[in-house]
């Protein structure tokens, strides 16, 4: 299916953020520095402007000066009150008024700096976290940042700084490059995880967290369900049947991890902690890009536990049958990672893949981390879903579970750093408690809902232990041992020449096909209606559309090698050829899953020549 939109003037963002951007970048222009030295300086500034408007909000709500607002009450206003009211308490030299009317001739650099240690000292929540650079600007520049930030109205809500704090963290990240694709997936793909996995409540996690985007969309979700949600969803570690609030801060807690290593960063990063043992030094220190997350967060008014070390070697998380939901965008293809130090990890209960290749760690430490009902949203590599050898005995054991839930295959040009196209893998333990699929064909099309008998376990073929099942009354083409798979090549807005993201109607779309063929209530808030009209009509439940999307049983799957590639099922639209464009990106993914197979293949070189030569010994 070919749906592709060209971009617009300010259609992704509003032009609020567009202007406070283009004045910053002026300043920038001026500064000769590096994005990773301007950007904290600027995001800073985000936050300082945010929390001081929150601060001020509720400085009328207590009373000024100290001043309580009740005249009955004589009690000094504190740092104390304040926190308790949601805000971060700031120092009378950490208002944004008086720095934005320093004298002319102060040393501004030295006075934010100075604030920034003040802001931290009254909130240990945000101990080593604001950046404390401001002296590496001259006064002039820092005094027109000051004007820029200012610029923001006083009456915006927080949800506004936190969209201004995104749009700033997407524009350093693609002026960055390679290392802005290490803190930073595009807001468009993590919308479409957050979407699909629905964490509506719970624990939430990201063991590769970056910049914390992950949770702040979950939030976002949260928000967006307040009016349609009545009950508290799903499992939880409250009883089911409470209010749902719709407030992220009661109803998601989030937990991340940073500061994994590989190669170079990892060889790095053992030389930093052999250094601080040997001062004696404390081995947790903030990175950059835990300050990334952390601030993220704090703009965005959220709480969360953010830990640091090397996610290969270090559980910090103890995640193992944790969270109800898991969502990540991990470094693809690592290499060089110590396999002996995992032997008898629990994360990894498939096996350790003997290919030089991490992303079978990665796919199964999501999958370990998950409680008996939880659910996994992740981007992976391409090669990694027809990936040979150990790599398909570990994925044919995580298909055979009957956990991968649906697989999403996204264009290239989605990601700063790589041009290539991805999948999103989505696992569902829940899925456990489905029946079986029905034996083939299903009555009224492949996928449809309706049903006119029900089948005995043995009927069923490996349905021991369920009661007879009644499928006419079954919701959804969704069973235990099937996956959806979607083809969204060819679904995306086209940003520039080298960038591409999604539209409000085109997440929407996509994220209705799984809500479809889940049997869930459909979305059409975002206008996506018009194009599920054309393509699915007045079919009364899911169908299989060529080209777009199929839901494919264990025994298709099997046959096709265990490859969870969404291409090999999906297939192509009737009428339609194999555009340049579809060539070009099989030869792509055919060209990385060379590379892996050529990697493997040095491998087995390798062990075969020290075989041989210690049978020349013996």
């Amino acid at each position: 299916m070919h749906w592709t939109e060209p971009a617009t003037a300010d259609d992704s963002h509003a032009a609020l953020e567009k202007k406070l951007w283009d004045a910053a970048n002026m300043l920038w222009a001026g500064a000769d520095l590096k994005p990773s030295e301007y950007s904290p300086t600027v995001l800073g500034l985000i936050f300082l402007r945010y929390a001081d408007v929150r601060f001020a909000d509720v400085e009328k709500e207590l009373g000024r000066d100290g001043s309580p607002s009740r005249p009955s009450s004589r009690r000094k206003i504190s740092a104390t009150d304040y926190h308790a009211a949601g805000v971060i308490y700031l120092p009378e030299n950490a208002r944004f008024a008086d720095l934005l009317s320093l004298p002319e001739g102060a040393n501004t650099g030295q006075a934010i700096n100075d604030a920034m240690r003040a802001i931290e000292k009254e909130n240990p929540d945000l101990a080593d976290v604001l950046p404390k650079t401001y002296h590496i600007l001259d006064s002039l520049t820092l005094a027109e940042l000051l004007k820029v930030m200012a610029s923001v109205p006083m009456d915006k809500g927080g949800d506004t700084f936190g969209l201004i704090y995104e749009y700033f963290l997407g524009k350093f990240a693609m002026t960055e490059g390679q290392k802005g694709g290490e803190f930073y997936t595009p807001t468009s793909i993590v919308k479409l995880i957050v979407e699909i996995l629905e964490p509506y409540h719970g624990r939430i996690l990201d063991p590769a967290c970056g910049s914390g985007g992950m949770f702040i969309q979950s939030a976002r979700f949260v928000e967006a369900h307040r009016a349609n949600r009545t009950l508290t969803p799903g499992p939880s570690p409250r009883d089911r049947g409470e209010k749902y609030t719709g407030d992220p801060t009661t109803e998601i807690s989030v937990h991340g991890q940073d500061q994994w290593a590989w190669g170079a960063h990892l060889r790095r990063a053992q030389r930093a902690r052999r250094v601080r043992q040997r001062r004696k030094l404390p081995n947790q220190r903030v990175t950059d890009t835990s300050r990334l997350a952390r601030l993220n967060l704090a703009v965005h008014g959220l709480n969360g536990d953010i830990k640091q070390g090397n996610t290969y070697y270090e559980d910090l998380q103890d995640s193992v049958g944790r969270f109800d939901f898991v969502m990540a965008n991990p470094p693809f293809n690592v290499s060089k990672i110590d396999k002996e130090r995992l032997s008898g990890d629990p994360r990894y209960p498939f096996g350790i893949p003997r290919t030089d290749n991490g992303n079978y760690l990665w796919i199964q430490h999501f999958h370990s981390a998950l409680n008996r009902t939880g659910r996994a949203g992740f981007v992976m590599a391409n090669s990694a879903a027809d990936a040979r050898a150990s790599e398909q005995e570990i994925r044919e054991k995580i298909i055979r579970a009957g956990d991968v839930d649906v697989m999403v295959a996204i264009g290239p040009n989605f990601f700063f750093t790589v041009t290539l196209p991805c999948t999103l893998w989505f696992f569902d333990k829940g899925k456990a408690a489905l029946p079986p699929s029905p034996p083939a064909p299903l009555p009224g099309g492949e996928g449809s809902k309706k049903k006119s008998k029900s089948f005995s376990p043995s009927e069923r073929g490996g349905g021991e232990g369920l009661a007879e099942y009644d499928y006419k009354n079954h919701v959804g083409a969704r069973y235990r041992d099937t996956v959806l798979f979607i083809d969204a090549r060819h679904i995306y807005r086209q940003l520039d020449r080298a960038h591409r993201d999604f539209t409000p109607a085109q997440l929407e779309f996509l994220a209705n096909l799984v809500r479809y063929y889940r049997g869930e209530d459909l979305e059409f808030a975002h206008g996506s209606g018009e194009k599920w009209e054309e393509v699915f009509g007045d079919a009364a439940g899911y169908t299989d559309v060529p080209g777009l999307c199929k839901a494919a049983t264990l025994a298709e799957i099997e046959a096709q090698g265990w490859s969870l590639n969404p291409g090999r099922y999906v297939g192509v639209a009737k009428g339609g050829d194999l555009s340049d464009e579809d060539f070009k990106e099989q030869l792509e993914a055919l060209n990385e899953e060379l590379e892996v197979l050529n990697a493997e293949a040095r491998e087995l070189e390798e062990r075969i020549a020290e075989n041989v030569m210690e049978i020349l010994e013996a």
